[in-house]
């Protein structure tokens, strides 16, 4: 074994507790690390190179992410979804605690690095937006729930709903909370492929306007509405929330739902200054969001590179910090500790189950890339440090009912009809 092999081996000898990975290197040599445990898995895999030790210690995530995308790894027992998982639970974000701060300098050389990259400028941020979601509507067709279209966590009261059930739990949720009327305006901003903007308009009566800089989700999100027979309740639009903002519009409810992760972090507080400028005086907003548990930190080098340039994962603290200097009051906030794993599950195994037609779309590279992006999501809400947070926000603290009753009721009443 190379000295980078046996410094691997150390570090896997510290981290895998329980369940085992039986890992062969380059030269031939296995080891087995941890124990066997129940509800960890056991897994095997195999270095097709010297480099990949050398490469996975560089950058644990990025390094070893890219070995297994170029096909230097190989699992033999076990899939990268339980390769992750492993690793991942015998790191539970809440046991590390111990862990000792990073030193001031390299502290500021990694917030400079992120901060450079995370001026999402109007044209920056079509770009990212673009090399996400413009890869084209099959594959998503091909992962997320038919009903929808949704492409963000779902709720899931019941662990034995389907995916598409879940994805209604949620939309009615967010529905209820907003206690949208008969002929209100409302905005949806980042509106995916106009599951939101369809329910809204179905179940409520409302006039909904959706946003998106993707032109391939424009084009679907308006083949959607037609098919719904909404289309006269519904419009989209290819526009930033930055430019909607200056044109004078106001709007009785706002939502967004996955779309502050690409705002990037120097844009917090001029989005929530849109949002203030387009909502009405009396109006209400919803912002779902992807969060940190802990306080601020930094994208990690494989999502930036790979999934969502000049993304980032807000703490609760900066997100309300940043709504707080516009004077939007935040009037109910909701955690949802779980959620997103159960969902991220389902996108994998529905990517399982299309193997072959995503790979006859791309390649297999980019399965390998997108099914271990998919694992290291999930994995990171089941015992990472990621959550989702919903928070509620209104310009006059009078704009809504002053309890939270009226949200279990008005969602029982969705569910119901």
């Amino acid at each position: 074994m190379r000295s980078a092999e046996r410094l691997l081996a150390r570090v896997l000898d510290r981290l895998v507790r329980q369940g085992t990975l039986a890992l062969t290197f380059a030269d031939g040599t296995t080891r087995t690390f941890g124990t066997p445990a129940a509800a960890f898995p056991d897994v095997a895999m195999r270095f097709a190179d010297a480099r990949v030790a050398r490469d996975t210690l560089l950058d644990m995530r990025l390094g070893f992410a890219e070995a297994w995308i170029d096909g230097r790894v190989i699992i033999e027992q076990g899939d990268i979804m339980q390769v992750v998982t492993l690793l991942r639970h015998n790191t539970r974000w809440e046991e590390r605690r111990d862990l000792a701060p990073p030193s001031p300098t390299r502290k500021l050389a990694v917030r400079l690095r992120h901060l450079a990259k995370s001026f999402n400028r109007p044209g920056s941020a079509r770009r990212n937006v673009a090399h996400h979601y413009d890869i084209g509507n099959a594959l998503y067709r091909l992962m997320l729930d038919e009903t929808h279209m949704q492409y963000s966590c779902a709720y899931w009261p019941r662990p034995d709903m389907e995916l598409a059930e879940a994805q209604t739990a949620k939309l009615a949720h967010i529905a209820a909370k907003l206690a949208i009327t008969p002929g209100m305006r409302v905005l949806d901003i980042g509106c995916g492929w106009g599951g939101m903007a369809i329910y809204l308009a179905q179940h409520t009566g409302a006039q909904v306007l959706g946003i998106t800089l993707s032109a391939e989700q424009l084009a679907l999100a308006q083949e959607r509405a037609a098919a719904a027979g909404v289309a006269d309740r519904v419009r989209f639009e290819l526009v930033d929330y930055r430019d909607l903002a200056t044109r004078g519009e106001r709007f009785d409810r706002i939502v967004s739902v996955g779309m502050f992760e690409h705002v990037g972090q120097p844009q917090f507080t001029t989005f929530f200054r849109a949002c203030a400028a387009l909502l009405a005086p009396d109006g209400a907003m919803l912002l779902h969001t992807i969060g940190r548990m802990g306080g601020p930190g930094r994208t990690d080098a494989f999502t930036a590179r790979y999934i969502f340039p000049g993304g980032y994962i807000p703490a609760l603290s900066e997100t309300l910090a940043a709504s707080e200097s516009v004077r939007l009051i935040a009037t109910d906030v909701e955690v949802w500790r779980r959620h997103y794993a159960p969902t991220l599950h389902a996108w994998y195994r529905k990517c399982l189950a299309h193997r072959a037609e995503i790979e006859a779309l791309f390649d297999e590279r980019f399965f390998r890339m997108w099914t271990f992006y998919l694992a290291g999501a999930a994995t990171a809400f089941e015992t990472g440090g990621m959550c989702n947070y919903q928070v509620q926000y209104v310009l006059d603290r009078d704009a809504l009912p002053l309890t939270r009753d009226y949200m279990a009721e008005r969602e029982q009443a969705l569910l119901a009809g």
